[in-house]
């Protein structure tokens, strides 16, 4: 007699539905919900465990809620704790329940040092059975509930390579872009990343408000404290619009020659050491790092620059100017015309055209910097962009503040109380920049340092030994 078996039949065109995989989340606030949010809509189930199950507000539909040891008692393997770490007491009552499970801790701190150890170690200690990983802690709850997660890089630190293999799974599967920090150690790391304040942007903001603070006290003492001990006349209206105009455009081309300064320090470095494969210092190597900072703040304080040209013109004490000259005119009968300088208004309209060639390759060169554009450009594309255009910005608007000055220079009254207008001081830095730049550029040297960068070494390693042990 044959035996039977027993088949599970669907209608045709059908198939069984899989059982999605369950996760916890203990902590039923803003990140827990939006962390909720995002797993349900990738396909999990999602189990809250909460101390007032039956009043702890809206939650995500299709999520389920009950308390921390029934949800610690199911089987679910990954469980995110998403409470403070003051609150982190309870899981050492249901210890036995997280036995083997992975426990994703996303707490953060409101201050660095805040406590002797990290979040995740303390939890580690609490819970010695579980797998503890370190990670989601850099997502905000703002950034889960609009879904904007597509690329972004979360972090992940763990004493367990299967451990973070399935957190990093998970993450992959919400779109997210995971980077391993290595064991649990670096977990006070990972905790510290969400309290950065602008790390990147402090040193080129630390330097553009001290190019503003220098250059408007500066122009203050020149233009209009000058004006009034020497001359009598109280012009310090000045100081809200004319003089920022004339601080803005200085800041700018002082932070854009020294966002191209630290290439040519390191070009010439390098043909001094004869290799690429030294280290640069730390000042250097820190300077070059926030290269793209202070060029976008370059083209902030132009855009500052600009927006006070266009409105000088609308100003009071300019359209009462005019109207006097005019008055003067009539009253004494002056009905002959004025010389027109040729000179003049070619120097004139050329700094005019420079300046708004300049702001042009400003903007581009700002555009360029957005990682959306960059990342649609070639690295040849980029670096023609920034380099051989971002130079040529910076002899362009070079040249504009040149012939803003033209032939003053040569004249006693510039120099009030001995001492130097502002517009020849800020093109002190530009023009060592280009001047360097073009020995770099020359056949001779460019040459070299091509072969340099490509790997040559004027003293090879075997050769520095073989002096070392001679000597």
């Amino acid at each position: 007699m044959m035996k039977t078996e027993s088949v599970l039949l669907h209608p045709l065109g059908t198939a069984a539905a899989p059982v999605p995989e369950t996760l916890c989340i203990f902590g039923t606030g803003d990140l827990g919900r939006s962390l909720g949010l995002r797993l349900l809509q990738s396909g999990y189930g999602v189990v809250y465990g909460s101390r007032r199950p039956h009043s702890c507000g809206p939650l995500p539909q299709g999520a389920q809620v009950t308390s921390h040891a029934a949800a610690a008692a199911q089987s679910a393997s990954l469980v995110f704790i998403c409470v403070h770490r003051e609150h982190y007491g309870f899981l050492e009552t249901m210890a036995h329940h997280l036995k083997g499970k992975v426990l994703v801790d996303l707490s953060n701190n409101l201050k660095k040092g805040m406590y002797p150890e990290a979040n995740a170690a303390y939890l580690q200690r609490l819970v010695p059975g579980a797998a503890v990983v370190k990670g989601l802690n850099t997502l905000s709850a703002w950034a889960l509930q609009n879904g904007l997660l597509a690329g972004k890089r979360v972090y992940l630190c763990g004493d367990s390579a299967e451990a973070k293999r399935a957190v990093a799974e998970m993450s992959t599967k919400l779109g997210l872009s995971v980077l391993d920090r290595g064991s649990l150690s670096a977990a006070r790391e990972l905790e510290d990343f969400p309290l950065q304040l602008f790390p990147e942007w402090r040193l080129p903001l630390r330097v553009a408000v001290g190019l503003t603070a220098f250059f408007f006290f500066y122009l203050l003492t020149r233009d209009v404290i000058y004006a009034y001990v020497e001359e009598g006349k109280d012009i310090s209206y000045r100081i809200t619009v004319s003089l920022g105009n004339k601080v803005f455009p200085i800041v700018s081309l002082c932070m854009l020659s020294l966002c191209y300064l630290p290439g040519v320090i390191a070009a010439f470095l390098q043909l001094y050491r004869g290799t690429k494969y030294r280290r640069f210092p730390d000042w250097l190597h820190r300077w070059m790092l926030c290269r793209k900072q202070m060029g976008l703040i370059a083209l902030g304080y132009a855009f500052l620059h600009a927006i006070h040209t266009c409105v000088t013109s609308n100003r009071y004490p300019v359209r009462h100017e005019l109207l006097s000259e005019a008055v003067d005119e009539m009253k004494n009968n002056k009905s002959a015309l004025l010389h027109f300088d040729n000179t003049k208004a070619w120097g004139q309209d050329s700094f005019y055209a420079l300046g708004i060639l300049g702001f042009f390759l400003y903007v581009l060169l700002g555009l360029t910097s957005l990682p959306s554009v960059g990342a649609a450009l070639s690295w040849r594309e980029f670096n023609f962009i920034q380099s051989k255009l971002g130079h040529l910005t910076l002899f362009i608007c070079t040249a504009h503040g040149y012939i803003y000055g033209w032939n003053k220079f040569l004249r006693p009254s510039t120099y009030k109380w001995y001492t130097p207008p502002g517009y020849l001081l800020c093109l002190i830095v530009p023009s060592v920049v280009l001047v360097l730049k073009a020995v770099v550029l020359l056949p001779c040297v460019d040459r070299t340092l091509t072969r340099i960068r490509g790997g040559w070494e004027r003293t090879r390693p075997n050769e520095e030994i073989e002096k070392a042990t001679n000597l």
